[in-house]
């Protein structure tokens, strides 16, 4: 091996020690913050009135308990929104049914009809939110797939009413992904959501996430956000980018985490992975070219490690030690890392823990091989603008623009505008719109 070479192994060597030891230092934070925000979680004590919206399509794994999951929130002062796109959507039965169950909790149920311009979960938030009533304070955004806590309502409600609201844009949680299956996929994709949710700490500039997150009402009509989700597929991702446009602050709240159960063939989950991707190359570029950039580092030096290793132990070279001491501290830190970051799961989710046995072994102890799915993900979502979600084919376009590809949905008529009712005739503490609208 030549001089050059070897320089240059030693400094990719290097390069991927000191980001192994960074991503270490910020795993470390996250679960500080972590811990001191359910300390402080009891002392919240939100006011004002929530319109949780939940848009749902089909049955998702584990929806019967996600969706009463909803009713049973901490927080007395809200009411909940379904969305879905047609009658006939499977859901329906089983949202009638929760309803029926749970009549002290104000609830509603919206059919959008279908998507015409937008991405459909776009187009159900747009019809669902536009007729709000006027004690609603605060909008509250969860997906079908989440499982949030008893106090996930609150907490994410806490920062939003805090001493100083108007420093705080709005407010969101993440998901922690509960394998299903014991597949190799879905554990690799546990690990790289894992990984993700670490990069949420006690910042203030973070991006939306819009499977759990808040905003004040004032705020979502103050910088026109509605009407920046026309044509657009990313209902989260548009919202950061216009709160940040507007220099109000996404914070992340870490009691607002959400479980999501996980299930899928290996195509499926890689097919959501690369989704995930190309959205995230179409609306936040700069973020998505810099996580190409983080996740090629490491992988490139594992690589280098096996193949110098390799070539010393072929030609009995005493520069072996060198990709030994190299690659052993590189894995040391990965996994020192990796057994902080498992250790949340009792924190955020200790009924889980030992459904999340399985994932938590890949983690900690098969880093490399969960870098390696998550570089492969980035790299299937350098090219192409086409992507499938919920049965839908979508076209991305530049500046985020979407256009409909094909459907497996029969087609349906756009939603009619909502008509207005006797007040009398609806539950107390109920909007005065009658939101059980069929398109």
């Amino acid at each position: 091996m030549g001089t050059a070479a070897l320089v240059a192994y030693l400094v990719l060597a290097v390069l991927a020690v000191v980001q192994a030891f960074l991503v270490g230092m910020q795993t470390w934070e996250h679960r500080r913050f972590a811990r001191n925000r359910f300390f402080c979680l009891n002392r919240s004590q939100p006011r004002g009135r929530a319109m949780v919206f939940a848009p749902c399509k089909g049955l998702d794994v584990g929806l019967e308990e996600n969706l009463r999951r909803l009713f049973h929130q901490d927080y007395e002062n809200y009411e909940i929104t379904f969305v879905v796109q047609s009658v006939d959507d499977p859901a329906c039965e089983l949202i009638g049914q929760l309803r029926a169950e749970n009549p002290d909790v104000p609830s509603y149920l919206v059919v959008a009809g279908h998507a015409e311009a937008s991405g459909q979960k776009v187009h159900n938030l747009r019809v669902a939110t536009s007729n709000l009533d006027e004690r609603i304070d605060y909008l509250v955004f969860v997906d079908s797939d989440a499982r949030p806590s008893l106090h996930w309502l609150r907490a994410l409600l806490g920062s939003l009413s805090g001493k100083d609201p108007s420093r705080v844009g709005a407010v969101t949680g993440y998901r922690w992904f509960v394998p299903r299956e014991r597949n190799l996929f879905s554990l690799l994709i546990a690990g790289i959501n894992c990984r993700i949710a670490m990069l949420f700490g006690s910042r203030a500039r973070y991006p939306v996430w819009g499977g759990s997150w808040a905003i004040r009402r004032d705020l979502f009509e103050e910088i026109g956000l509605p009407q920046a989700w026309s044509g657009t597929l990313s209902d989260d991702l548009v919202a950061s980018n216009l709160l940040h446009q507007h220099e109000r602050p996404v914070r992340f709240d870490p009691p607002a985490m959400v479980a999501s159960p996980l299930k899928g063939t290996s195509i499926q989950l890689f097919s959501f992975l690369r989704r995930q991707y190309v959205i995230g190359r179409f609306y936040i570029p700069g973020w998505w070219g810099l996580g190409l950039l983080i996740v090629l580092a490491p992988n490139m030096a594992w690589a280098a490690t096996v193949a110098m290793l390799a070539w010393a132990l072929a030609v009995g070279s005493p520069l072996v030690w060198i990709p030994l001491i190299a690659g052993g501290l590189h894995y040391g830190l990965c996994v020192a890392t990796a057994i902080i970051r498992q250790s949340l799961v009792g924190l955020y989710f200790p009924d889980l823990e030992d459904a999340l046995k399985p994932a938590r072994r890949l983690d900690i102890w098969a880093g490399p091989l969960v870098g390696l799915a998550n570089m492969l993900g980035m790299l299937a979502s350098v090219v192409g603008n086409q992507i499938s979600w919920r049965g839908i084919t979508y076209r991305l376009l530049p500046g985020g623009r979407v256009q409909i590809v094909k459907t497996d949905q029969p087609s349906l008529p756009p939603a009619l505008p909502l008509p207005a009712t006797d007040d009398a005739l609806l539950p107390e503490r109920s909007r005065p719109a009658d939101l059980e609208q069929v398109a």
